[in-house]
């Protein structure tokens, strides 16, 4: 049938997932760093994207495309919350209930097994890690990592931790551990660590960032991006989650510049 659909024009398009983000139907992905229409079936043709397209990259056109499935877009929607609602769950059990399951293969990834690491000026406060050289910053002549908890990354972190309770939260984009140098002293040393990428993981964090803040004695955020237009999403999403959260705590964005640089 000839009907209303989008366009996206891959020349303009930078990859930053807000097309995708905006799209309740599911019906773009980010596929190779750009926006993809992967469902015709599931585009509504009323533009939802459109306005949160920062490069003008998405029109509307009208040319032969599959009918709306409506049927389609709500049980793949339905499909979602029952995978989130899994990994809420998931998220709130006790440790050792986590570990149980992840001895198991069949029970789950064992690399996303929680830990918690006593370090010197850890998030909890306490200092059991033996270090020397200037400021604590060396054991044995080599850097010590500042890294407090495993899993860090933003999809495997549960929303309840025990090192999430009095914890200086660090929201960081995956590239600023690479382009800045110094990220282990100047930036997770003491806090609790959360990593991120809007780009790559195609998912949208406010949710689960505002669970964290709110279901947890977090006392300050900072986030950590880096200047290309995809990291706003990862910026976004930890600003939504502090006002949705309720809470009034201190929080901070700092920019990396792509050459290393703090920008702000």
């Amino acid at each position: 049938m000839i009907r209303k659909i989008i366009h996206i024009d891959e020349e303009k398009c930078n990859g930053c997932g807000l097309c995708a983000e905006a799209c309740h139907e599911g019906a773009i992905d980010i596929i190779n760093g750009k926006a993809k229409l992967v469902r015709e079936n599931f585009c509504d043709g009323f533009g939802d994207c459109l306005p949160n397209c920062p490069t003008g990259a998405i029109t509307f056109e009208e040319r032969e495309a599959p009918e709306y499935d409506a049927a389609a877009v709500k049980a793949s929607q339905a499909k979602k919350a029952a995978e989130k609602a899994e990994d809420k769950t998931m998220g709130g059990m006790d440790q050792e209930m986590q570990h149980e399951m992840h001895a198991h293969p069949a029970g789950g990834c064992p690399g996303s097994a929680m830990m918690q690491f006593k370090r010197e000026d850890t998030a909890s406060g306490a200092a059991s890690a033996q270090v020397s050289g200037q400021d604590g910053a060396y054991m044995g002549g080599k850097p010590v990592s500042r890294l407090n908890q495993w899993p860090c990354q933003l999809k495997l972190v549960p929303t309840v931790a025990p090192f999430f309770e009095g914890a200086k939260l660090l929201i960081a984009a995956d590239c600023t551990a690479y382009a800045y140098a110094n990220m282990h002293e100047d930036f997770m040393r003491g806090k609790t660590t959360v990593i991120g990428c809007p780009k790559l993981d195609d998912i949208d964090y406010t949710d689960k960032l505002t669970e964290i803040i709110r279901d947890n004695d977090i006392r300050s955020v900072t986030i950590v991006r880096m200047e290309v237009p995809c990291c706003g999403g990862l910026q976004r999403a930890a600003e939504n989650a502090l006002r949705a959260s309720g809470k009034f705590i201190p929080w901070q964005v700092v920019t990396i510049s792509r050459d290393g640089r703090i920008l702000d």
